[in-house]
């Protein structure tokens, strides 16, 4: 089964048995955000060089997720910033259509619940582990040793830039993720579009932690 990077960094992000975040949504949603437009960088519609985003190929890609953010990249009059479009692209209403389609496809499960009886609660536990364990197999040959490719290093990168990468592969050699985050297997153009997703979702998780920090201080 095809999946986008965006779908498994959710397949990574949330416990299999129970179905809950491994992280806060904060993170989560960054991640996802990111995830998105690294996509389409790594399939060459977007580049992320010089720390800007350019149109290569505004034709539709065939996932109506990825047509949204493509269409809205072409349309937007300003060159902006990786951590502009990550920023933008962070919503807890797309980590909610991507788990939809997770759902949809057999993938994951979707159950309500109630917190302490009182506050609802969605969980999402796995329904057909063979999807994740793919992807899992894949990061941990790279995280072993193996020559990623690039569309493995961004999702590693990714991880690590949401804190994910820790719950999700907590044995995983620190020294190896900075060394694939940091590109320095690849070639200069695959290293700037990892370099510059890792630093975008990182921005917007702080710039997120800020937002909520603040929130829960002014009540």
């Amino acid at each position: 089964m095809m999946t986008t990077i965006a779908e498994e960094v959710l397949l990574l992000a949330y416990d299999e048995r129970e179905g809950r975040q491994l992280v806060s949504s904060t993170e989560l949603d960054a991640a996802v955000g990111g995830a998105v437009l690294a996509e389409l960088a790594v399939g060459g519609r977007i580049d992320l060089a010089d720390r800007k985003v350019t149109v290569r190929d505004g034709a539709p890609t065939g996932d109506e997720e990825l047509d949204t953010t493509l269409a809205r990249i072409v349309a937007e009059p300003k060159t902006r910033k990786p951590e502009w479009w990550v920023r933008r692209l962070t919503s807890a209403k797309l980590r909610r259509r991507l788990l939809s389609r997770l759902t949809e496809r057999g993938v994951l499960g979707e159950e309500q619940r109630r917190v302490l009886g009182i506050f609802p609660s969605t969980r999402y536990p796995e329904r057909d582990p063979s999807v994740e364990r793919g992807v899992r197999e894949r990061v941990r040959d790279v995280l072993s040793g193996a020559d990623p490719d690039e569309r493995i290093a961004v999702l590693i990168a990714i991880l690590h830039a949401a804190r994910i990468d820790r719950k999700a592969f907590p044995g995983a050699s620190k020294e190896r993720i900075k060394e694939i985050t940091e590109g320095r297997w690849a070639g200069e153009a695959v290293a700037k579009t990892i370099a510059a997703v890792n630093a975008a979702v990182m921005s917007a998780v702080i710039a997120g932690a800020v937002v909520a920090g603040s929130s829960g201080g002014s009540g």
